[in-house]
Parts: C-alpha cells; sequence; structure tokens
C-alpha cells in the first residue's frame, strides 16, 4: 500500500509541476556544446521561458511528455518512497532511544533513489526527449521526432535494442540517489525537529507541510548540478551503435 499510495500522491503534484518540468528541461539544454555568448538565448529566465514556449508552440506544449511524467512519477517516487517507507516502518533508520539518525536516513533515502531511478529509467528518456522536442525557432538540444511515448519506447528499442532503453540511466543514479537521500534525510529531521517545537498541534498537517517545504529547498540546491548533467546525457544523440556522439556542459 506503502508504494501505490506513494506513486498517486506523486502523479497528483505533478499534473501541476509538468510544466516548470518542460521550462527546466529545455532551459538545462540551451547552449549545449556551446561557448557563453555564441548561441541565441531563446529562453532568458522560467518567465520568459513559459512565454515563449506558450507563444511559438502553444500553451498546450507546456503539458508536453505528460503520460510518461506521470508514469515516471509513479513509477520512481512509487518505488523509492515506498521503499523508504518500508525500512522507516521497520525500524532501520532509528536510534535505540527511537529517534531518526541522520546517517542511516540518508543512507536509506540513497539506495531507494538509486532503486526507483534505474527501475524508471527508460520512461524518464522518453519524458525528456518528448519535452526537449519544440518548433525550429526556438528549438535547444538534439531533437527528436517522436510521435508519442510508445512510440518513442518503441523506436529507440528498435534502434538499439533493450540496452537503449536504459541508455543515460548511469546519470540517473548520483541524480536521484543525491536528491533521494537529501530529501528523505532533511524531511524526517525536519518534521522531527518542527514537531517538537510546538509552533503546531501534534500530528498536524502543517508540520508535514513545513517539512516537506524545507526538504525541497535542500534538494533543489544539491540535485540541480546532477539534474542539468541527466538531461543533457538522456537528450544527446547516439550513434548506430549506442555511442554518444558528445555531451556539452558548457
Amino acid at each position: 500500500m506503502d508504494f501505490l499510495l506513494s506513486g498517486v500522491a506523486a502523479c497528483g503534484a505533478c499534473l501541476f509541476t509538468n510544466p516548470l518540468e518542460v521550462v527546466k528541461t529545455r532551459m538545462q539544454l540551451q547552449g549545449e556544446l556551446r561557448a557563453p555568448g555564441t548561441y541565441t538565448r531563446h529562453y532568458r529566465n522560467v518567465f520568459h521561458a513559459f512565454y515563449t514556449i506558450g507563444r511559438v508552440d502553444g500553451l498546450v506544449a507546456l503539458q508536453k511528455g505528460l503520460l510518461p511524467a506521470l508514469l515516471y512519477q509513479f513509477g520512481m517516487n512509487g518505488i523509492r518512497l515506498g521503499s523508504y517507507a518500508v525500512v522507516d516502518s521497520s525500524g532501520y533508520i532509528r536510534t535505540p532511544d527511537g529517534r531518526i539518525s541522520p546517517l542511516r536516513s540518508t543512507l536509506a533515502g540513497a539506495l531507494a533513489g538509486v532503486l526507483g531511478a534505474i527501475t524508471s529509467s527508460p520512461i524518464y528518456l522518453v519524458k525528456t526527449h518528448i519535452q526537449a522536442q519544440s518548433a525550429t525557432e526556438i528549438a535547444v538540444g538534439h531533437q527528436y521526432q517522436h510521435q508519442g511515448m510508445l512510440h518513442a519506447l518503441v523506436m529507440i528499442h528498435k534502434e538499439h535494442g533493450w540496452m537503449g532503453l536504459w541508455r543515460g540511466a548511469i546519470s540517473a543514479v548520483p541524480r536521484v540517489m543525491v536528491g533521494s537521500a537529501t530529501q528523505l534525510s532533511t524531511f524526517s529531521s525536519s518534521k522531527e525537529f518542527i514537531g517538537q517545537l510546538g509552533i503546531f498541534p501534534k500530528d498536524s498537517w502543517l508540520v508535514a507541510l513545513s517539512a516537506g517545504m524545507t526538504s525541497s529547498f535542500a534538494v533543489a540546491i544539491s540535485m540541480t548540478p546532477f539534474d542539468v548533467a541527466s538531461t543533457r546525457l538522456y537528450n544527446q544523440p547516439v550513434g548506430p551503435q549506442g555511442q554518444p556522439f558528445a555531451c556539452g556542459f558548457l
């Protein structure tokens, strides 16, 4: 049940955050393999990116890749959060006196993240490809011609085999491992700390909300460098044998 509820909750959030994911993907691909100042900046900032995508590609484009994004969130977070919940309920991340162990919770979060990242990597690959697709005048990164999630999966498998579906998975491991370890450890610790302060009533949803906001801030800072590298590795073109042509981080 923990796995199912975690996945459903992640999908609910994805409906609102997917436009931000589209914007983030395109901004991260902007300037790939180009020195600063030598390329046209189609997206100057997050607000300009929203406006540009909506104006050129249409407002519907802000929800590009929604289906694979939902499946990715359900699979990755279902496995990640569900696994962590099982470990937590078993008492492995707590000290003998019942307190949260920062080291144990960090390790448990990292391992849960690795498991979720590897399992859901093919869907994340497709999601990145579809979200990067745009009109030529605002295109960034390599442009695939996928007609949808199933078409993308079939074509990738046809051209590169089963292992091609896991291309870029090696970059997803540190990305999700760092993000998951940071999120789950800071959330657990923050929730315990805020609860002890007595600011909110015991077991109030405001305690979880405050802890979630704290952990999200920490995740954004620690995970972004890995996220940029992962997005570019997933989206880069590959040769007939599956070898990457190049990947830039300029």
